[in-house]
């Protein structure tokens, strides 16, 4: 298992960041859509127990069936910081990661990459961590702004920081629903990254991935707590 130590206190975490966000390959394309194998994984806390349940769900990327699945449970060891959330997740997320018997492929991860305060959510902490390619989906654009891209499946705008970088895309996965915020995290580009999450929403404004980590954690999460 990928060894990793809890950061003291803010300023420590800020200073990990730092150091790992400058391993981060932003060159590579990534693996075609369609092709291989994606994982979701997808956290669940229970706040009041201090427990905090990761779920991988290995799947075909041509088919969407399931391959494989796994949960970790563990204890919440680093607290509620806006921008530094993987500190919480990522110990036990690798856990479920580490116990797949399948290659993961492909990571996509319920948060965020460079669409990130500091240009390293989730997605590029586990990219980097794991040296997966990883790519990040998530439900709201955080701090940054966005035009409404068009009403079709696959209309899509910039995600833009106030620098004007482009830190992701808000993408229409389904006809007429809310957007998703695609980001890069390690080893894919942004236009493959929302190429695979169209591939992956087929039916729902989520990609099948998501939906299907985040139903198996809050699962486990019960077990865990009964």
């Amino acid at each position: 298992m990928t060894t990793i130590r809890t950061p003291a206190d803010e300023a420590e975490a800020r200073a990990v960041q730092d150091e790992l966000r400058a391993r981060v390959v932003l060159d590579e394309p990534g693996p075609p859509p369609g092709t291989g194998l994606v994982t979701g994984v997808d956290v669940a806390y229970d706040d009041e127990r201090d427990v905090v349940v990761a779920a991988a769900v290995v799947l075909d990327a041509a088919t969407l069936a399931v391959v494989e699945e796994t949960t970790a449970a563990g204890r919440v060891t680093f607290p509620y910081i806006p921008g530094l959330l993987a500190f919480r997740e990522i110990p036990t997320v690798l856990s479920a990661l580490e116990s797949l018997e399948n290659d993961p492929g492909l990571v996509v991860c319920d948060g965020y990459g460079r669409a990130h305060p500091r240009r390293f959510g989730l997605a590029g902490h586990l990219g980097v961590l794991t040296g997966l390619p990883v790519l990040g989906v998530a439900k709201n654009p955080f701090t940054f702004s966005y035009d409404p891209p068009g009403d079709r499946r696959g209309d899509s705008s910039p995600l833009v920081a106030d620098d004007g970088e482009e830190v992701g895309r808000a993408l229409r996965t389904q006809h007429g629903v809310k957007p998703v915020f695609v980001s890069v995290g390690h080893r894919i580009s942004l236009d493959n990254a929302c190429a695979h999450t169209l591939a992956l929403a087929r039916h729902f404004r989520l990609p099948e991935s998501t939906r299907r980590a985040d139903a198996l954690c809050r699962r486990a999460l019960r077990e865990a707590t009964a």
